[in-house]
Parts: C-alpha cells; sequence; structure tokens
C-alpha cells in the first residue's frame, strides 16, 4: 500500500510545533535588554521612559545592581488622583517630579529563572494576574518575560 502524498510537507509538522513549543524556556523569549531605575530616580523619569519606548513595567535596582523593585504603568496611574483632583498637566507634572520611585514601587516582586519552561511562567503570570516577571540569574536581572514576548511568540516573531 502506497502511502499518499502528505500536502503539508513543506510545513512545520503542527504536532512537533507543539512539542517545541512546550520545551521554550523564558530565555527563548524574554526581552534581555531591560530599561531600569534606580530607586531614587523621581517618577516623572519612569513617566516619560514608559511613554518613550512604550512599555508598562520598570525594574527598580538598587545601589549594587540587584533588584529592589518594580514599577508599572498603574503605579503611575496614581499620580492620574491629581488630574481627576483638577490639576493640570504642568502641575501633573511637577508631582512626579517631587515623588521618588522607592515611594510608590512595589517592593514584593516576583521572578523567575531563564531556564524555567514558558508554560510555567505563563501559568504564574495567570495564576499571579501579573503583566511581567523580571528574569534573574544569579541574583542578577537578566531580562523581562512580558505579556508583550508572548504575543511576539504566538505571531511567530519571538
Amino acid at each position: 500500500m502506497e502511502i499518499p502524498e502528505n500536502p503539508l510537507a513543506d510545513e512545520e509538522d503542527p504536532v512537533v510545533r507543539k512539542h517545541d513549543d512546550q520545551a521554550k524556556t523564558v530565555r527563548d523569549v524574554m526581552s534581555p535588554d531591560v530599561e531600569t531605575l534606580g530607586r531614587n530616580d523621581h517618577l516623572s523619569l519612569a513617566d516619560d521612559v514608559m511613554t518613550q519606548k512604550r512599555i508598562r513595567h520598570l525594574p527598580v535596582l538598587d545601589e549594587d545592581g540587584d533588584l529592589a523593585g518594580i514599577v508599572s504603568q498603574r503605579d503611575l496611574f496614581r499620580g492620574a488622583l491629581a488630574k481627576a483632583l483638577g490639576y493640570g498637566v504642568s502641575q501633573q507634572e511637577k508631582m512626579l517630579d517631587m515623588l521618588l520611585v522607592k515611594e510608590v514601587m512595589q517592593t514584593e516582586v516576583l521572578t523567575i529563572e531563564p531556564a524555567t519552561s514558558l508554560a510555567a511562567a505563563a501559568q504564574t503570570m495567570l495564576d499571579q494576574k501579573i503583566g511581567c516577571l523580571p528574569v534573574v540569574e544569579k541574583g542578577k536581572l537578566v531580562g523581562i518575560l512580558t505579556e508583550g514576548d508572548f504575543v511576539a511568540q504566538a505571531a511567530g516573531s519571538g
């Protein structure tokens, strides 16, 4: 009996592709170039970096370069309260200039190692309802895994 020609022979085998996706690690899709802040930076810098780079999470490093916390767009939205109270844009900017990153950053940060499976990382993000995981190796920040990295991976550009 002759085996019929496989019409998908020139394409990736979906079973193999699925297996490969499950074998991927955080290192395979994380963003290795991470924008960071210092604890004593002003929130205005965080706002500028997030706006210019179109990112929503900034790890915060201490004086030794160790992860001390994270600032998210949500933390900056607290500053939007000033707008709700009737302050204009210039007053909001002054307020962000008066506050330091360490005053609003989250200090309890879940991290992940680069060798962790992508599936485990995704499950952690879903379970904890978080949008990113700083990637730490030997105590040092080596990348960040965000929801956008998963989208890029699914789209085939990761």
